[in-house]
């Protein structure tokens, strides 16, 4: 049985909808609340249903320690070396900005809500009506937030990068027992930026299935591309990085998409759900006129009574209206019964 449909903020979310699509802010205002009201207002240009933000503090969300364990590997294209502290600090957003970054979107019908780190920022996405959360994959173990989450009553989103199929079920349960209705997953590989070919979109309905939840797509590969692979797998939910422009950089610019493309996600992902369908072939009603241009049997030479049927006066020859083409071999060799002139369908009364 599939899935009910969730809701978030009035918008229906499952597989008779188009996409949920959500532009992710992140870290890419590069710290000027200016620039992140400037993305807001981009991602309403090009389409989005939503925007989202991450709420925490580089307090909130680590320690300012400086041995191994609280740096990024140096094998990491983007941030390596960087202590978890200093990346925190330049990429989070300031909590004092939420309140206007909530209006601009709301101002434009956006759907605005955040990842929340810790309690305290969920008391203040609350003080802000947030009608949604969403869990980062890194903290989908964390049975004390998801927890505060759900007691909220509002749906959830999670992703789950870097997680195994165990603590993503445990991470539902957790949800559901805690108050959690609307749960919606999203298949997300979490590096940066993420290989296309770990993508694995083909998993969509599998979570779907095992776990009885809507199932997005959290995108982290370069383009578009593997955001319509996974629409055309089922993915209701599609969420993707947006920036003003990945040669201004920021810690995400680099698997981040710019306005214009983004807008050809926002257009593509819908039409890709379109294109869907069912698993039933069948004739189009705007095949019709196709329909009407198929070959058939036409008579393409003037003929008289007695004239006998061959190649050099009956060809297949397009539109429709004569005899279909699998009938030649029933009516070559036989006679005209009456005259006919070139371009008259090919019918039995003629033979």
């Amino acid at each position: 049985m599939a899935p009910h449909t969730a809701t978030i903020a009035g918008r229906p979310v499952g597989p008779d909808h188009p996409p949920f699509v959500i532009a992710e802010v992140s870290g890419n205002h590069s710290g000027s609340l200016d620039r992140a009201l400037a993305i807001v207002d981009a991602a309403a240009e090009a389409g989005a249903d939503a925007v989202k933000f991450q709420t925490y503090t580089a307090d909130t969300i680590t320690i300012d320690a400086d041995n191994p364990a609280f740096r990024v590997s140096d094998e990491h294209g983007l941030w390596g070396g960087r202590t978890l502290y200093d990346l925190y600090t330049e990429a989070h957003t300031p909590w004092e900005w939420h309140a206007d970054l909530f209006a601009r979107a709301r101002s434009h019908g956006l759907i605005p809500f955040s990842s929340p780190f810790d309690p305290t920022a969920v008391d203040l996405l609350e003080s802000l009506e947030a009608p949604v959360y969403k869990i980062a994959s890194l903290e989908v173990g964390d049975t004390g937030l998801l927890r505060t989450v759900a007691a909220t009553g509002k749906p959830v989103i999670l992703s789950n990068g870097a997680t195994s199929m165990l603590e993503v079920t445990q991470a539902i349960h957790t949800l559901r027992a805690a108050g959690a209705r609307d749960i919606v997953l999203l298949s997300c590989v979490s590096s940066y930026p993420a290989d296309p070919r770990e993508a694995n979109v083909r998993s969509i309905p599998t979570l779907r299935d095992a776990l009885d939840v809507q199932v997005g797509f959290s995108d982290h590969t370069p383009g578009i591309g593997a955001s319509l692979a996974a629409v055309a797998h089922g993915a209701t939910v599609v969420e993707k990085h947006l920036t003003l422009s990945r040669a201004d950089g920021g810690v995400d610019a680099a698997f981040s998409l710019e306005p214009a493309e983004f807008a050809l996600l926002t257009q593509e992902s819908r039409r890709a759900w379109e294109a869907l369908g069912d698993a039933t072939p069948r004739l189009t009603a705007g095949e019709a006129e196709s329909r009407r241009l198929r070959r058939s049997l036409w008579v393409v030479a003037d003929v008289v009574a007695g004239d006998v049927v061959g190649p050099e006066n009956v060809r297949s020859i397009r539109p429709a209206g004569g005899l279909a083409p699998i009938d030649w071999d029933a009516v070559v060799g036989r006679t005209f019964r009456q005259d006919a002139r070139r371009g008259t369908p090919l019918t039995w009364d003629l033979v």
